[in-house]
């Protein structure tokens, strides 16, 4: 029998987007299943498949007629990446090589270096996730939504993931350049991104002028987070700030451990998240007691970029009725994942649970929706934290951003 072990230590949510120097992946909690040792043997019942995928890969190798194609591990990870993508689980169950798998470890690690981009790819688009904070994809404007339809030129609908990654990484200081769509407008532009190193700092705060209202990012769920932001909600509560806009927009998750500790800065008792196994089973994630913010007014924003970690905070708060969730729709990343290792370093992440906000609402395919539902204009981006340095009322009332807006008019007891 399978034998498995959560290790909530190392658990990982992960984002199927592109790492390898250039993005990351939409993050899922994943299981260790260091006991599993996947065979070679070919199955009895199976024999005949392969004998056909055999089949194809000696046509291809005799006939193809671009004979500098022809390399064996590429043809092999597109294989790989096309049978887990047969399973129908877009987004969330995928094939990593061991370029990133190591850009995986490096970002929740706070160490990255790429364009900044997450992407996933959804019936054969590259869909953007979001972008990092400090990125070049954040400076060039792209967003949640929008779709990568070609990178140097070449189109790259219908390419498996891995691919994708392989041709928007490059080393540090070199160019790419990505062909956006945007869906809205039915428009495409070009973008050329400079790849670099991205300090992830994924908490950052401001007060908000004309107010004793704190602006309060969590921009992703690394190593460390929790620790980081135990220590602004302190200062904050230190200047006598009495009220939290928690802003999880475009925060694509990251280590479970860490998503959980801080879901649990702001709640006084329960579970942070269930897990529902694939018998039905469910077992409670509790939440850690000796929050610093489990009284204080909140509002949480969040968006189409809010995702897994994020999503189990944005829920977790939504359940036990501490905070309304202001903004749009959250992703709908919901599956635990399972890491199974292959023998030359890649891996397979297969959805083996299913996670599910504490009132037991299922988040896979669905995201949660906000109590106030705010989309922002097309063309306008959130207002965050580190770009409030100086701003007065009057520019902060002028902003576009309706959903920070909306926050403050909520915390501010001019709307219900």
């Amino acid at each position: 029998m399978l034998k498995r072990k959560l290790t909530m230590k190392n658990a990982f949510i992960w984002v199927p987007a592109a790492l390898a120097a250039t993005a990351l992946v939409l993050f899922l909690d994943y299981r260790l299943f260091s006991a599993f040792v996947p065979s070679r043997k070919v199955p009895a019942n199976a024999e005949y498949d392969f004998g056909l995928m055999t089949e194809a890969w000696n046509t291809i190798h005799k006939v193809y007629v671009d004979r500098s194609a022809l390399k064996n591990r590429t043809l092999t990870y597109g294989a790989i990446s096309g049978m887990v993508d047969a399973l129908g689980d877009t987004g969330h169950s995928v094939f990593l090589t061991p370029d990133m798998l190591r850009e995986q470890r490096k970002f929740t690690e706070g160490r990255y270096k790429g364009v900044g981009v997450e992407i996933t790819v959804l019936d054969g688009r590259v869909v953007i996730v979001t972008t990092l904070d400090g990125s070049p994809a954040r400076a060039a404007g792209l967003r949640s939504g929008e779709l990568i339809t070609m990178v140097g030129g070449r189109v790259i609908t219908g390419l498996p993931l891995t691919q994708v990654v392989n041709l928007i990484s490059g080393p540090e200081g070199t160019r790419v350049r990505l062909t956006v769509f945007d869906p809205a407008t039915k428009a495409s532009r070009l973008v050329t991104l400079t790849r670099s190193p991205i300090s992830v700092r994924n908490v950052r705060w401001s007060r908000l002028p004309g107010s004793g209202i704190a602006h309060l990012r969590i921009a992703g769920f690394s190593e460390g987070v929790s620790r980081d932001l135990r220590k602004a909600l302190m200062e904050i509560r230190r200047q006598g700030i009495d009220r939290i806009i928690l802003d999880l927009r475009d925060d694509p998750g990251g280590v479970l451990e860490e998503a959980v500790d801080c879901t649990s800065q702001f709640l006084k008792g329960g579970n942070a998240l269930l897990v529902r196994d694939a018998a039905g089973d469910i077992s409670p994630v509790p939440v850690t007691a000796g929050g610093e913010a489990t009284g204080i007014p909140l509002a949480v924003l969040v968006n189409e970029g809010t995702a897994s970690g994020a999503e189990i905070m944005a829920g977790a708060i939504q359940d036990y009725r501490r905070g309304k969730l202001i903004g749009t729709r959250t992703f709908g990343a919901g599956t635990v994942l399972g890491k199974f290792d292959l023998s030359d370093g890649s891996a397979l992440m297969l959805a083996v649970d299913e996670w599910l906000t504490p009132g037991g609402h299922a988040i896979w395919h669905k995201g949660i929706t906000p109590d106030v539902d705010k989309d922002l204009d097309q063309g306008v981006f959130p207002l965050f934290p580190e770009q409030e340095n100086g701003l007065t009322e009057t520019v902060l009332r002028d902003s576009r951003d309706i959903q920070l807006l909306a926050a403050i008019r909520l915390l501010s007891g001019r709307e219900k």
